[in-house]
C-alpha cells in the first residue's frame, strides 16, 4: 500500500539540509517515492493512504551505532561508578560487575532497550554483545534494523582498562569466532534484510594481535562490519602501552586492522596522532555523547571529522534516547570548542540520521529522497516546549524530547502510529525488565557479600 503525509514540515537531510513546510512524502511499499508540495503530491497518488501531518515534523529515523541493550539492566547504577581518569588503573567501568543474566533474561532487557528505541526515534541500531543469538529473533520482531556485532576476546581475568599482565586464552578467543561465524550464518540477512551480523573486538587491551588478525581476515570472509571500544577510559591507554608499547590506535593501525568498514566507539582519549590514523583508515567514530557527558570525557568531533572520519551517533550504556544523545553531542561539542554557533543543529541532525545510516553500510536510509529507505519517524511539534516552531531542525535539536516521537515506520511499515507502540507489548515488557531486574541484582548481591550496594536500592533487588 502506498502512503501520502501531507501538510508537514519534512527534514530531509541531504546534502542541502533542505527543509519543507506545509510538504507532502510518498511511499510505496518500503521505499519514498517522492517529496514536495502537498497538493501536488496528493494529485499524483489518489489511491494512496492519507496521513495528516499538520503539525508534524517528518524526518529520517536515529541511527544508533554503538548500544548494548542488555545492559539497560544497569540503569541507575553504573552512571555515577565511573573509573578513575587518573593512575592507579584496575580495570573495568564499574566496581560493580552488570550481574549474570539467563538467555530468558537477556531477551526481556534487549527488549526493553528496543521498546526504548523505537519510542525515541531510532530505526537502525548496531548492538554489541555476546551470544546476540539469545534475543535475535525478538529484535526482528521489532520491525526495526539491526546490525548485532557478536563479540570476540582473548584476555581473560580482567576487563577493559587493566594494565596488568596479559593473560591469553587463545582458545577462547577461537570459541568467539566460531560464534561469529554460527550467527551469520543463522542470522544475517533475516527480517528481510532488517537483521544483519557484524564483528565485535572487544578493546584494543583486551585483544592479542593474533586475535585482532583473525577478526581482520574473518571480516574480508564475511564482507561484514567490524566494531571496537577504541580509546574508551585512560585506563586502557595505560594498557595498551603496557602490553604493546604503543598508543591503542597506533597498536590497530600496525595490525592494518582499521578500515571505511570499521565502527570504532568512544575515541574520547587519543593523541592527535591517532585521530590522524582514523582520519586516514577512513573509519566510522561512535560520538557517545550522553554517556561521555555523564563519565567526564569528550572525544575532539571536530577534529576527526576533518582527518576524515565520519561521525555518527550511540547511547552506549543503560539509555536508548538519542533525542539526548544528539542534544547532549551538540552541547559537548560547543563547550569544547569554546564556541556558541559550532557544530550547528544541522550537523548534530546529520551525525544521528544519515552518517549513522552510511556508517553502517545503508546509504540510501537515513535521509529523504525518492528512491531511498521509508525509515522515518513522526515527531509533535505542537508541544508547549516547541512552539513557536521557526526554525524545525533548531528546534527539534535543542528543544525536542523523545516523547515528541508519536510515530516510527521502517521499509514503509508502520512500528508506532500515534504514540503506540504496535510490534511490541510495552505493559508486559515493562513489567517482566523490573521483575528480571530485581532478580538479577538480587543475586548477585546475595552471592557477592564483597560488593556495596550503591545508597538507596530498591528493597526487592536485595537480597
Amino acid at each position: 500500500m502506498s502512503i501520502v503525509i501531507h501538510n508537514a514540515a519534512i527534514a530531509t537531510v541531504d546534502d542541502r539540509d533542505t527543509v519543507h513546510y506545509g510538504a507532502a512524502i510518498a511511499i510505496d511499499r518500503d521505499r519514498v517515492v517522492e517529496i514536495g508540495p502537498s497538493a501536488e503530491v496528493l494529485a499524483r497518488h489518489p489511491a494512496a493512504e492519507r496521513v495528516d501531518g499538520t503539525g508534524k515534523l517528518v524526518m529520517p529515523g536515529f541511527a544508533n551505532i554503538h548500544t548494548h541493550l542488555t545492559m539497560t539492566l544497569a540503569r541507575g547504577v553504573f552512571e555515577d561508578l565511573s573509573p578513575s581518569h587518573k593512575p592507579p588503573f584496575s580495570g573495568g567501568l564499574s566496581p560493580i560487575p552488570l550481574p549474570d543474566m539467563t538467555p530468558e533474561e537477556r531477551r526481556s532487557m534487549a527488549l526493553l532497550g528496543a521498546l526504548e528505541a523505537l519510542r525515541s526515534g531510532t530505526t537502525l541500531l548496531l548492538e554489541d554483545s555476546n551470544d546476540v543469538d539469545h534475543y535475535a529473533g525478538a529484535l526482528a520482531d521489532t520491525g526495526l534494523r539491526f546490525l548485532l556485532g557478536e563479540r570476540a576476546y582473548d584476555r581473560t581475568g580482567t576487563s577493559i582498562g587493566d594494565p596488568a599482565p596479559f593473560q591469553l586464552d587463545r582458545a577462547m578467543g577461537q570459541r568467539h569466532l566460531a560464534t561469529i561465524e554460527r550467527n551469520f550464518r543463522d542470522w544475517n540477512g533475516k527480517a528481510d534484510g532488517r537483521l544483519r551480523i557484524a564483528i565485535s573486538a572487544w578493546a584494543p587491551d583486551m585483544c592479542s594481535p593474533e586475535l585482532l588478525q583473525d577478526v581482520s581476515a574473518l571480516q574480508k570472509q564475511l564482507g561484514t562490519w567490524v566494531t571496537i571500544h577504541l580509546n574508551q577510559i585512560w585506563g586502557e591507554v595505560a594498557a595498551v602501552k603496557a602490553h604493546r608499547n604503543r598508543l591503542p590506535t597506533e597498536y590497530l593501525a600496525d595490525l592494518d586492522f582499521l578500515n571505511e568498514r570499521v565502527v570504532c566507539a568512544h575515541c574520547r582519549c587519543m593523541d592527535p596522532v591517532e585521530e590522524k590514523l582514523l582520519g586516514q583508515a577512513r573509519v566510522n567514530v561512535a560520538f557517545n555523547a550522553a554517556i561521555a557527558a555523564r563519565r567526564g570525557l569528550s572525544p575532539r568531533v571536530d577534529d576527526l571529522e576533518r582527518f576524515g572520519c565520519t561521525i555518527g551517533m550511540g547511547s552506549d550504556n543503560m539509555a536508548e534516547d538519542m533525542v539526548e544523545v544528539m542534544r547532549t553531542g551538540l552541547f559537548m561539542e560547543r563547550v569544547r570548542r569554546q564556541d556558541g554557533r559550532q557544530p550547528t543543529p544541522e550537523q548534530a541532525l546529520r551525525w544521528a540520521t544519515r552518517n549513522g545510516y552510511r556508517a553502517l553500510g545503508v546509504p540510501d536510509g537515513g535521509w529523504l529522497a525518492p528512491g531511498n529507505k521509508a525509515d522515518l519517524v513522526m515527531v509533535d511539534l505542537q508541544r508547549a516546549h516547541m512552539v513557536p516552531v521557526l526554525r524545525v531542525v533548531p528546534t527539534l535539536v535543542h528543544q525536542g524530547q523523545a516523547r515528541d516521537v508519536e510515530a516510527v515506520m521502517v521499509d514503509g511499515r508502520w512500528l508506532m502510529k500515534d504514540g503506540k507502540v504496535l510490534t511490541l507489548d510495552e505493559p508486559a515488557i515493562l513489567a517482566e525488565a523490573q521483575r528480571v531486574a530485581n532478580a538479577a541484582w538480587s543475586r548477585q548481591f546475595r552471592q557477592r557479600l564483597d560488593l556495596k550496594v550503591p545508597d538507596g536500592f530498591l528493597p526487592e533487588a536485595l537480597p
